[in-house]
């Protein structure tokens, strides 16, 4: 307990520098890695991460020393190279994009590793923990680091926000972005250089093999929560913190521990709780309504079953027949399981009644089959009159749809087909 008091109230020095320089990291790469994730440019992040190993190694021998404004700076120019020689690959040539960010990947982190194996065998100076680069090393953040991070956060964040209406455009609808005369070709540069930035400024928490989950794995956890940008920037910003928290403090609490891995599955738990429990988007939701739409369909060709059947011997005005399990039969193929679940929810709902072995519709029942095979039979008079579809997929065609039709639709359809104000029982 008193551990975990010392990291939360930052007793400790270097937990204050982890911490806070963690905290701009994250936001800032989660942010543009927003933006990123919406314009799909995910595996090209992946790509640009492994591109930076070479050109830490040469920052590191430019300079002589682990100098981070050396570092990231050389981090930096090799990734955007790797940007414009996939796009010149890509341009130049018929390999496609995902190719392309292979080839470059691999030719530029094996590049890397020969570079960082001269610098170990060779007369550097001091390079030790610079291979730390590979898989990163955030409890290595100094006062110094953290000043540095400061300022390459607010280096992205504030084009961001000046420009975030332009970034929105271009992120959702690039097409409409040309049509109203904005510089897409320099938002897209600036919008490239912001993400190759993040990816190198997180190579000093994860190293440049999982730096890429950190710019887009809190994207795509929030875009389970909402539909809004605004929303996802700041649910993503926040995952990323408190992932960063997470790792910082399994590394503080456990001597060893990695920081970078452990932000890692930080960010795989936050993303798995979205995809099971998001209100909207989540498994579980979706799961729950598919299922409730299964109970709805088989409930209602239950109820349609029920008319059908009362239309075929004769009780088509007053709905009052009563039928056995295998009446149901020569009407519609019913499996007995899906057949007695559906009755015993329709007696539940009301809207049938049991009787010796007989099942019959009660007054709500008897207006909620109506109510079903009209938008049956007004949907198969709409693909009749207004479409080609071959007749023999008209019925076929009518029952897949008619589950869904709202009182709006069919208020629509009756106005299309030019039966509005007919009586609905006339058609």
């Amino acid at each position: 307990m008193d551990t975990f008091l010392d990291f939360i109230l930052l007793r400790d020095p270097n937990v204050w520098f982890v911490v806070i320089g963690g905290l701009f990291i994250h936001t800032s790469t989660a942010v543009v890695g927003t933006f990123a994730f919406l314009r799909k440019r995910s595996l090209l992040g992946d790509g640009i991460a492994h591109s930076l190993l070479p050109g830490v190694c040469l920052g590191f021998m430019a300079s002589g020393e682990k100098n981070l404004i050396f570092l990231l700076g050389g981090a930096f120019l090799t990734g955007w190279t790797s940007t414009i020689l996939v796009d010149y690959i890509v341009n130049k040539s018929k390999i496609k994009q995902d190719t392309a960010i292979a080839i470059v990947l691999s030719t530029f982190f094996g590049l890397g590793i020969v570079l960082l194996t001269i610098i170990q065998r060779g007369n550097f100076g001091n390079h030790s923990g610079l291979d730390h680069f590979l898989f990163g090393q955030a409890a290595a953040i100094s006062r110094t680091d953290v000043y540095v991070f400061g300022v390459l956060a607010a280096i992205i964040l504030i084009p961001i926000f000046l420009f975030f209406k332009s970034f929105s455009i271009l992120s959702f609808n690039p097409d409409y972005a040309k049509s109203v005369g904005m510089p897409v070709r320099f938002m897209e540069m600036l919008m490239t250089s912001l993400t190759v930035l993040a990816i190198a400024a997180g190579i000093q928490a994860l190293g440049v093999v999982l730096v890429s989950a950190l710019v887009f794995t809190p994207a795509a956890a929030a875009r389970f929560w909402t539909n809004k940008l605004p929303k996802m920037i700041i649910l993503a910003a926040l995952m990323a913190v408190i992932s960063g928290i997470f790792g910082a403090y399994i590394s503080y609490q456990y001597a060893g521990m990695p920081t970078g891995p452990w932000i890692v599955i930080g960010l795989f738990v936050a993303t798995f709780f979205s995809f099971l429990f998001a209100p909207e988007r989540g498994f579980l939701k979706r799961f729950k309504n598919r299922r409730g739409t299964s109970i709805k369909i088989r409930d209602e060709n239950v109820l349609k079953a029920i008319f059908q059947y009362n239309e075929k011997n004769g009780g088509h005005d007053k709905l009052n027949l009563k039928l056995s399990a295998s009446d149901f039969l020569t009407i519609r193929e019913f499996q007995t399981n899906t057949l007695m679940k559906g009755l015993k929810s329709l007696i539940g709902q009301g809207y049938v009644n049991h009787l010796d072995d007989k099942y019959y519709l009660t007054e709500s029942g008897k207006k909620e089959s109506k109510r079903i095979v009209r938008l049956h039979r007004l949907w198969e008079q709409y693909l009749l009159k207004r479409t080609s579809i071959d007749t023999d997929h008209v019925h076929s065609g009518a029952e897949a749809i008619e589950h869904i039709l709202t009182p709006e639709i069919e208020a629509e359809l009756t106005k299309e087909l030019g039966i509005d104000g007919v009586p609905k029982e006339d058609y």
